[in-house]
């Protein structure tokens, strides 16, 4: 059957249902591929079902009953669809958790969520649950993907992942009965939020919630780009991010999709090629770098492949804000005869779309892949609303400094103070265990975002930023700085900004020089490439100096940066100053660099 068939979204009680239903019309299809020993081998639709049912049949045999809490700590791989599905089979609930939490978060996670079991990945991340689980006073088992090497279990039951995936045809048929009682109201998952400040919250997701959102996203893909049964998407965004899991995960699993995982950013771009996608959803992190990497390349390829892009990007700028020339009709030939089929090879050569959330993208990024013939759609929502509220769309036009209309059957206002209030079956059923924060998020059914906007002529929502980001100097001005830091972020002397100035005179910036044009200066300058002793060196300050004011050229009087300092290294996922999905974790960074900030308004 082919996928622009399944509009069916509204007959599904639950996401397992709409799974196991995908899986009976796939038949032995292949479904879900990995690489192994360099070759990428698939696990068809049917054999996914009989291992879902095999694993939910086992977790109820273990003493799981509906509604326990179940932690999947793993890397994006087949077995992370299989252990959610097999999970939320048993009627129980998925807790996934990033790679990258220490024993700490996942101790958190684990108490906070009272998980009973875990369900672990490889011996490598093993060593940051075991610890968290044998502190838990609710954990009871844990279920190895690989085989561990031996290690303390204390009073852990440890169980092994292929004993526990042994499915059959029967089982399959005894889990489509048993999926009759979970609804739509049922909770299917609690995802923490990473979050740009504070401890994290548990978001309670319930199925209806991201149905909504897989079938909003996929309407749009129909409507605009046309669906069929050969959809492929590549999925690297990590799966335990609201974001990838109704996007890269469940929209894929309603639309009949295949899906490939990328073995990680580093291979990314071979993956890409040799996978081939027609859709990816992505973060604006990941264009930033593939337009720095795509515009060195070029400038070493000489004077006429630099000639083409200027004129692909000169054409692109013109046709995006309707200016369109028909003298530039010969130019648009030659460049879809070179440099565009060229550039779109490196993305496999049949993607319709990439559709870019998590973070504010730069309308100048989407601008230069869109005039090289790469489709970006920019999103927007939040884990609080399963989490997609829009997307840009080619039928309402693509405006780069929109995040398009509202998905299907979902509401949106702009309160009187400028907040964006999302009402609907998108909404979290609240944060688990937090009565006081729902209360203060959900009023009157309205998700109040803490995102300030409004909504244009064509029903398309605009942000300006986040409401408690927004910087307010003392003479009153509000001050959006994520747009100066896409700005900076933009100019090839800066790899990472964070400016501040709230309560101040004027703005001032935190900036991470990128590490290749820093390496390339200093080749430059016949000089050793020393960061820490760079920070002082007169010159160095100066050539970044030109890039900042470069940007403050384009802004107004009370958005210009007035004084920048060096932050020490770059803002990581590791260190704690960027959230999974790359946001800057401003409260962290800012109290690490307290001093360095106060001492720039000392004049």
């Amino acid at each position: 059957m082919a996928a622009e068939q399944f509009d069916d979204f509204d007959s599904f009680p639950n996401l397992v249902s709409m799974f196991l239903a995908r899986a009976q019309h796939r038949g032995d299809a292949p479904f879900l591929w990995a690489k192994h020993d360099g070759e990428w081998q698939s696990v068809s639709w049917s054999e996914t079902a009989r291992r879902v049912a095999g694993l939910a049949k086992a977790l109820r045999k273990m003493g799981l009953e509906p509604g326990d809490r179940v932690m999947l700590v793993s890397e994006n791989r087949p077995e992370w669809c299989i252990a959610d599905l097999g999970i939320m089979a048993a009627g129980c609930v998925t807790v996934p958790t990033y790679t990258t939490n220490t024993v700490r978060d996942h101790q958190h996670i684990m108490n906070n969520s009272a998980a009973r079991a875990v369900i672990v990945s490889t011996a490598k991340l093993a060593k940051t649950v075991m610890p968290a689980a044998l502190k838990s006073s609710e954990c009871e088992f844990v279920i190895e993907m690989e085989p561990m090497p031996a290690m303390q279990t204390g009073q852990l039951s440890v169980h092994n992942w292929a004993d526990m995936v042994n499915g059959t045809d029967a089982d399959v048929r005894a889990t489509e009965a048993a999926m009759g009682s979970i609804t739509r109201d049922n909770l299917a998952c609690i995802i923490y939020t990473s979050g740009t400040g504070g401890a994290p919250r548990g978001v309670m997701q319930h199925h209806g919630a991201i149905l909504h959102n897989a079938d909003g996203a996929a309407a749009v893909l129909r409507e605009d780009f046309g669906l069929d049964e050969e959809e492929v998407f590549l999925s690297f965004l990590p799966l335990s991010h609201a974001y990838e899991h109704s996007g890269g995960q469940f929209l894929p699993i309603g639309v009949g999709a295949q899906i490939y995982y990328a073995e990680g950013l580093e291979k990314l771009a071979s993956n890409i090629e040799e996978t081939r996608p027609t859709l990816m959803v992505v973060v604006p992190r990941l264009f930033e770098v593939l337009r720095a990497r795509m515009i060195k390349a070029v400038e070493k390829q000489g004077k006429m492949p630099n000639y083409l892009l200027d004129k692909a990007l000169t054409i692109g700028e013109r046709d995006y804000n309707g200016r369109n020339r028909l003298r530039d009709a010969p130019m648009r030939v030659i460049l879809s005869r070179t440099i565009k089929p060229k550039i779109q090879a490196r993305f496999g050569g049949r993607l319709k779309a990439m559709v870019s959330g998590g973070a504010p993208l730069n309308p100048d990024i989407g601008i230069f892949f869109q005039s090289l013939g790469i489709t970006i759609l920019q999103g927007y929502g939040q884990t609080e609303s399963g989490p997609v509220i829009s997307c840009n769309r080619p039928s309402f036009g693509i405006k780069m400094d929109t995040v398009g209309p509202p998905l299907k059957n979902t509401e949106v206002k702009i309160a009187g103070d400028g907040e964006i209030l999302v009402r609907g079956p998108l909404v979290m059923k609240g944060y688990w265990r937090n009565r006081a924060e729902t209360d203060r998020v959900i009023i009157d059914g309205w998700l109040h975002t803490g995102d300030i906007g409004h909504i244009d002529e064509k029903g398309r929502i605009a942000i300006t930023d986040r409401k408690k980001d927004l910087i307010v100097n003392d003479k009153g001005d509000n001050i959006a700085p994520q747009k100066i830091e896409g700005m900076l972020t933009l100019q090839p002397e800066i790899l990472q900004a964070m400016v501040s100035g709230d309560k101040r005179p004027y703005i001032v910036g935190l900036i991470v020089p990128d590490p290749e044009w820093t390496v390339e200066w200093c080749r430059a300058q016949d000089m050793k490439c020393d960061f820490a002793a760079l920070q002082d060196n007169p010159q160095f300050r100066s050539a970044v100096r030109a890039a900042v004011d470069r940007v403050n050229a384009d802004v107004s009087v009370t958005e210009k940066i007035r004084q920048f300092e060096f932050a020490d290294e770059p803002f990581s996922i590791e260190n704690g100053e960027m959230t999974p999905s790359m946001k800057i974790r401003r409260h962290v960074i800012r109290e690490r660099y307290q001093d360095r900030v106060k001492g720039m308004y000392k004049d």
